[in-house]
This record gives structure tokens, C-alpha cells and sequence, in this order.
């Protein structure tokens, strides 16, 4: 049986697939696929998650093509189920969901060696990580997570990152939901909702937009009564096999914030 020439659209599932071993099979990935920096080098770029170059893609005839409901567009899904034998969508919206993907990844690929070991250690990392982050119970906290700026944008309460700060106790607002995909997953603040004035703290990602120190004294302006912090943000909101790390990272930020000492 011939090896799966496998394409990623999507930084995360990029990742996991080289946790996976699948590295030597990967023949296409997007130029957000940045990790791990090293091997993915390699890799042939075919445009942005949301402006694939389809021609391009179609030459490296992929077997495999890995897609997520947030990322991508529904569109390029469609156009590439009339050139790819099987197109694998993922949409992981809470850090248990990642054991499904990797359950759905490792069906998929089963047939390559060390994939069934890997995903089964990737799980139970996973899991241990959920019990540490559940073992101790924390006060809850209303956290805004910002990810842009003019507009402000924020994340809607099912969305991946909210729900690994819920890990912690931590509240995101608006108390909304975006569904299963859209715009409305990380809506726009206006900046004069009355809700801001009650949050605790502030978490500046540092993707998709770079918030920089510059950046502390204006999101503090938006929510005078709250501490805000820079954070790391491909660990809250990348999921796959950096999931473990971001619930541990996620834990360190709790506990950090207890013990009144500066985030990790």
C-alpha cells in the first residue's frame, strides 16, 4: 500500500500530524502552518487558511487533505472534494474534544508506523493534563481575551479558548454564543459595554494580532478595573497536540494570578 500524501490547511493539525510521525507525508501545508519550525520548512506552501491556491494544491496531489470548520472556508472544502480522495474536517471546540481528533486522525492513518502508539500517548497527555488543571477547585473570574484591535474582537463563549479558560475558572464575556461557525465565534466590541467595567482581568493573545506592551495601557483604558496581561496564544488557542501544554500553561496562569507574581 502506497504512503498518504497528506495536505494541511490548519496550523494546529499541522502540528499534530508531525506528533504523529506523519511528517514524511505531508506534501502541502499553508504559510501559517509555522510549527514545528524546523521540519515544516520542507513543506510546500499553497497559499493562506482562507486563500488556498487550489491550482497549486492540485499538482501535489494530495491523498489527504486536512480542514477545520474555523479556519477554513466552506468553499474550499467543496472544491477540494473533486480532486481529493478523502478530506478530513476537525473542529475541536473544547480540550476533551481533542482525544476525538486524535481517535479521528489515528483512524485515518492508522497504517503508518508508530501512529496508533503516538496518538494513544498524545491522549494520555492529554488527559492527565485535563486532571490537573480540574484537581483543585479556583475562584471564578471575568476574563475579556482579546485577539484584535480596531476593532477590539474577543472570543464567544463555544469557541476552543474560551472553553480552556473555563479550565480555570475563568469566565470569557460576552456571555455569547457564535455556533457552529462564523463571524459571530469572535465578535466585535464597541468599547462602551456597560459588562466591561466588571472584568477581572484582561488577556492580550499574542495571535492572530501581536499585541505588544504598547498595547497594555489601551486595554487597560477599556477595562480600568481589571489587571492585564500579555499571553501566549498558540497555546490557549491552539488545539491538537499542543493541547496538553496549553492547559498546563493555563495553570501556571491561575496559579500565578492566586499567588499575585507576574504570568509565566
Amino acid at each position: 500500500m502506497s504512503r498518504p500524501r497528506i495536505a494541511s490547511l490548519v496550523p494546529s493539525a499541522t502540528e499534530t500530524l508531525f506528533a504523529l510521525g506523519l511528517g514524511p507525508c505531508l506534501v502541502a501545508r499553508t504559510g501559517f502552518c509555522v510549527h514545528p519550525a524546523d521540519a515544516v520548512k520542507g513543506v510546500p506552501k499553497v497559499g493562506g487558511t482562507k486563500d488556498v491556491n487550489l491550482d497549486k494544491l492540485r499538482r501535489l496531489a494530495p491523498t489527504h487533505v486536512v480542514v477545520n470548520v474555523d479556519e477554513n472556508r466552506r468553499e474550499t472544502a467543496e472544491a477540494l472534494r473533486s480532486f481529493v480522495p478523502e478530506v478530513i474536517v476537525t473542529h475541536p471546540r473544547a480540550p476533551e474534544d481533542n482525544l476525538a481528533l486524535f481517535e479521528q486522525l489515528r483512524a485515518a492513518f492508522s497504517t503508518e508506523p508508530g501512529v496508533n502508539e503516538r496518538a494513544a500517548a498524545l491522549a494520555a497527555d492529554l488527559r492527565a493534563a485535563l486532571g490537573r488543571c480540574r484537581a483543585a477547585d479556583r475562584p471564578g473570574e471575568d476574563v475579556l481575551y482579546l485577539i484584535w484591535r480596531e476593532p477590539w474582537m474577543t472570543v464567544a463563549r463555544d469557541t476552543y479558548i474560551s472553553r480552556l479558560l473555563a479550565e480555570a475558572g475563568w469566565r470569557t464575556w460576552p456571555d455569547a454564543r457564535g455556533g457552529e461557525h462564523g463571524a459571530g465565534r469572535y465578535p466585535a466590541l464597541r468599547g462602551d459595554e456597560p459588562w466591561l467595567a466588571g472584568i477581572g482581568r484582561v488577556l492580550l493573545s499574542s495571535e492572530p494580532y501581536r499585541f505588544g506592551p504598547a498595547h497594555l495601557a489601551e486595554a487597560q483604558a477599556l477595562c480600568p478595573q481589571a489587571r492585564v496581561q500579555r499571553v501566549d496564544g498558540e497555546l490557549l488557542g491552539w488545539w491538537g497536540s499542543r493541547g496538553a501544554a496549553g492547559l498546563d500553561y493555563l495553570l501556571a496562569l491561575s496559579d500565578a494570578s492566586r499567588c499575585g507574581r507576574t504570568a509565566p
